[in-house]
């Protein structure tokens, strides 16, 4: 590919891989209003790539997009070998099983174990009663279930109720909820907006380490600097609805991607 990005990927030592994201044309727009402008970008498999921009800029708008939790207003996504925007609803949900989604906002259920909560992750493959909590569970559900809080390592506190855990205790429950999914693709809204600096960092690293060493792509939404710089391979910067910046992280100017942060110029 005869590009600055992929000279750029050249000069940095980066092996390209196949893409696992391949965006075309997206646009979205509300009452009249421009979201995103003609977005165009692939990502590469077991990557980690930072999008990041001002507030409004439709960082969080381009994320539901790519899994249609809102509705494009044109153009052509293709994620994990599949024409995304071609799917019927029994098949975008067969999709939607192999993206998984950590938000902001946990949405655990509080009132029940964290490890009845990581063992909802299996209605992705499973539904019924025996999807909804710990006890009801087949042995080989909870089994998977405890290994998946074990690798965010909370395994010691599977049995307590999730409304008592600090909030980077159920940021990693809610990780494990979507590692029980299987999926292929980790989208990331901000992931530790609401941490303490220490636990945010715990939470980005761990995040990583899936891509590393379970070989998934994350596309994650980064407000910070050194977040940014130390767990991600790709930067993606938005402004206006649009890509204003697009490099491996390996060659970003520190002085210039703070600039990006604190001021992203008009495109």
């Amino acid at each position: 590919m005869n590009t600055p990005l992929a000279h750029a990927v050249e000069e940095a030592g980066v092996t390209a891989l196949a893409p696992v994201l391949s965006v075309s044309g997206l646009a979205k727009s509300y009452d009249g209003r421009v979201i995103l402008q003609s977005l165009t970008f692939a990502l590469s498999e077991r990557q980690s790539t930072a999008l990041i921009g001002a507030n409004g800029s439709g960082k969080s708008t381009l994320l539901k997009c790519l899994v249609r939790l809102t509705e494009p207003t044109a153009g052509r996504i293709d994620m994990l070998g599949q024409d995304v925007r071609a799917l019927g609803p029994n098949e975008l949900r067969r999709f939607r099983a192999q993206v998984g989604i950590v938000w902001q906002r946990h949405n655990l259920v509080p009132r029940i174990s964290a490890l009845s909560n990581v063992v909802h992750g299996v209605q992705a493959r499973m539904s019924g009663p025996r999807s909804w909590f710990q006890a009801l569970a087949p042995a080989t559900v909870r089994a998977e279930a405890m290994s998946c809080l074990e690798r965010v390592g909370l395994a010691d506190r599977a049995m307590t109720r999730v409304d008592s855990l600090s909030g980077g205790q159920q940021q990693r429950v809610a990780i494990a909820r979507m590692l029980m999914q299987r999926p292929a693709f980790i989208l990331a809204d901000e992931p530790d907006a609401s941490l303490d600096p220490q636990t945010g960092e715990e939470v980005m690293a761990l995040l990583l380490g899936l891509v590393r060493q379970d070989g998934l792509s994350l596309l994650m939404i980064s407000h910070r600097l050194e977040h940014t710089l130390r767990f991600s391979d790709r930067i993606l910067g938005l402004t206006q609805g649009r890509i204003t910046l697009d490099q491996p992280t390996a060659l970003a100017n520190v002085t210039d991607l703070r600039r990006f942060f604190e001021h992203p110029e008009t495109p």
